[in-house]
């Protein structure tokens, strides 16, 4: 890319993570990209949030965030993720979804941006180690195992909670309320486990990755723990997150791991896989 030409973002979702990005590109954070548009369901607040930015930009619909965009980011409810990432895909851009579970259930549109030249960029988010699976999936992984613990608040409202009646309002010990496939494990928590399914695509697939979801009132952050066993490496990691203040079910490393990827894109030195 020329030194003097800049790649506009278009940001589908103007929640925690999406105003925490576009505060980013406002702010003049990441040389060579600016914010382009954003995508809200209420259109009007998310005007009225952007009344006090430096540059504000037009709220428009998810489809038209392509038209006007290099990248669309896609951090928005599961329900609307084909809308904004078929637009993007079409166009043959960059399409950075943070609700990389929905992938599993679309991944027609893998194929069609090998048609259309565009690319799609998952980025780490609230997980570690996701280079080192990578690398191991290169050779042979056996297996890869995945432990999340969250407060209860972060798991609350969850299909999966709802349809089998599992109540985590008022506990006092932790409860493992799945233990499944990565697959299984975003159908039942669209909200919360997207980190499963990168791990899997990093690694040896959503079938074969497997989860469990504890509701852990003893945990006051979002807790992951990894375990691999590959020809070439074992090793187990796990991490901490601070919940979003403003979401719960999201880390508040999710947006700067956004930030990150994007400024990855275009700095000329680059560390990491």
């Amino acid at each position: 890319m020329a030194a003097n030409v800049e790649m506009s973002i278009g940001i589908g979702g103007f929640g925690a993570i999406g105003m925490a990005v576009a505060r980013a590109l406002d702010g003049r954070n990441i040389p060579g990209m600016r914010l382009a548009a954003v995508s809200a369901n209420d259109k009007l607040a998310a005007t009225a949030r952007m009344k006090d930015y430096a540059s504000p930009v037009p709220v428009m619909g998810l489809a038209e965030l392509a038209d006007t965009s290099d990248i669309v980011i896609e951090c928005a409810p599961s329900a609307v993720f084909r809308e904004v990432a078929e637009a993007a895909i079409e166009k043959g851009l960059i399409f950075m979804p943070l609700s990389c579970g929905q992938l599993l259930d679309h991944m027609d549109l893998v194929t069609r941006a090998e048609e259309t030249g565009a690319r799609i960029v998952v980025p780490t988010g609230a997980l570690l180690g996701l280079d080192a699976v990578r690398g191991a999936a290169e050779g042979e992984i056996e297996s890869v195992t995945m432990v999340t613990r969250k407060p209860p608040s972060g798991l609350a409202g969850a299909p999966h909670l709802v349809e089998n009646d599992i109540d985590v309002s008022d506990l006092s010990e932790p409860l493992m309320v799945f233990d499944g496939s990565a697959r299984g494990a975003v159908k039942g928590f669209p909200a919360n486990v997207n980190v499963a399914v990168a791990l899997s695509l990093a690694g040896i697939g959503p079938d074969w990755t497997t989860i469990q979801v504890w509701a852990d009132p003893g945990v006051t952050r979002n807790t992951h723990t990894i375990k691999v066993e590959a020809d070439s490496v074992r090793f187990e990691m796990t991490i901490e997150n601070v919940p979003s203040l403003e979401n719960p079910r999201t880390g508040a490393l999710t947006p700067l791991s956004t930030i990150a990827a994007l400024r990855g894109l275009v700095q000329p030195l680059k560390v990491g896989s």
